[in-house]
């Protein structure tokens, strides 16, 4: 199993070039389902959870290839369907697969997808998915632990869904697009990947209004076809800010390229409170950082607020900084997992509910630690960054699903930090 080992305390100075969004290319990926025609996408990440998407697709019999000279080209051609379901065995390590379950009910009347997996950060139930599909005429059952659904064509509805989620957001929003008459989603999230999606669909012939509000009204259409030229996705605002706070940590100046700034606003604002000078471009970001940040407190919500997926990164900012912070996490019930870790590492931190009081310390000592998640991944190696002397981030593979290369591009600006067997 790799490692990561981070000789800690070098500041960090160069380029970066952010890599597309995983949040925006697994739904994507799963959009190709809804027509016969090859979808092409553009700037599509190298992760591990894309490859595991991939190959559910290719499990279904769809193929999925990526461009031998052009790597973050992808095309997808779902023409031939021969078995619309899920197994367990490719969905246990990845929640994402959830939303292959409206595409293909969709468009083949019928589907049988496992009930899916991901990071140990909390329940994440799918009773909103489920609700939805219901609410549009369809007949769906847990069984033997997966959802079994039918429908000879989907019937528009009005959808108000009891919580914002992400991924019930874009498994109805696809499912809608091939209904017969309007759906209207209320409570609907607002992230960019639901509205590089909607976009997606757009161009595949999809008929939406209102996407990046709370409301999203979709009339649908007989059928969907290839967006022509394909498809880019957009940069991965989450590998962004967790460069921004890497240098607000371990100090520096970085460019980031290939980024939108408007994605990020809050965690630019909170880093700018904590001392670090930012500057903006149209797609780049500049970011400086000298001594010690100042303590900021947080406080996570639904986009356009703070989100859940910068949390742990930022608290690494705050277990170096100058006072004490409050982080409260009101997503997922259990996500201060690395917390533990931190501590192994010197760091002042009181849990309490919801709320981690993080009493900012001068210095960070290195030692082992383990990943426990694929955004506390990122944490612990933004704190390696800073610790004296050696730091050892166990259980890697999580950081290898949700960021493209990471070592490699932390390299590259300065940071002593190897990837061990």
């Amino acid at each position: 199993m790799d490692k990561l080992l981070i000789r800690g305390g070098r500041p960090l100075k160069g380029e970066v070039q952010i890599s597309g969004a995983k949040n925006a290319a697994l739904p994507q990926l799963c959009a190709a389902l809804l027509t016969a025609e090859p979808v092409t996408l553009h700037n599509v990440p190298q992760l591990q959870d894309v490859a595991t998407m991939l190959k559910l697709l290719r499990h279904m019999g769809a193929s999925a290839e990526r461009h031998a000279e052009r790597p973050n080209e992808l095309r997808i051609d779902a023409a031939h369907i021969g078995a619309p379901e899920a197994p367990y065995d490719l969905v246990k390590t990845m929640r994402a697969t959830i939303m292959v379950l409206g595409p293909l009910l969709a468009r083949f009347g019928a589907t049988r997808v496992s009930l899916p997996g991901g990071c140990a950060i909390g329940s994440r139930p799918v009773d909103q998915h489920i609700k939805g599909l219901q609410l549009m005429g369809a007949d769906v059952a847990v069984e033997h632990g997966y959802i079994v659904a039918r429908a000879q064509r989907l019937k528009g509805a009005r959808i108000s869904t009891d919580m914002i989620t992400v991924t019930g957001t874009e498994n109805l929003l696809m499912a809608a697009t091939l209904a017969e008459g309007e759906t209207v989603l209320e409570n609907a999230a607002q992230e960019p990947e639901v509205v590089d999606l909607a976009e997606l669909l757009i161009r595949m012939g999809a008929r939406i209004e209102g996407h990046g509000g709370s409301r999203i009204r979709i009339e649908g259409v007989q059928r969907l076809h290839a967006p022509e030229g394909g498809h880019r996705v957009i940069p991965d605002r989450i590998e962004a800010g967790t460069f921004l706070c890497a240098v607000a940590a371990a100090g520096g100046e970085v460019l980031l390229k290939d980024v939108r700034a408007d994605h990020l606003e809050v965690v630019i604002d909170k880093l700018r409170e904590a001392g670090t000078e930012i500057e903006c471009g149209e797609n780049w970001i500049r970011v400086r950082a000298a001594g010690r940040p100042r303590a900021v407190s947080i406080r996570t919500s639904e986009y356009p607020l703070f989100p859940t997926d910068m949390q742990a990164q930022f608290m690494a900012v705050n277990i170096i900084a100058e006072g004490t912070a409050r982080v409260t996490e009101t997503i997922f019930e259990n996500r201060f997992m690395h917390v533990n870790e931190m501590l192994r590492l010197g760091a002042s931190i009181e849990v309490d509910g919801h709320t981690a009081v993080v009493h900012g310390v001068p210095r960070l000592s290195g030692a082992t630690v383990m990943a426990t998640d694929l955004r506390a991944s990122a944490s612990l190696v933004i704190a390696g960054l800073v610790a004296e002397g050696d730091t050892v981030v166990d259980r890697i593979y999580h950081l290898d699903r949700g960021y493209d290369r990471m070592e490699a591009k932390l390299r590259r600006i300065g940071a002593d930090i190897e990837r061990i067997k």
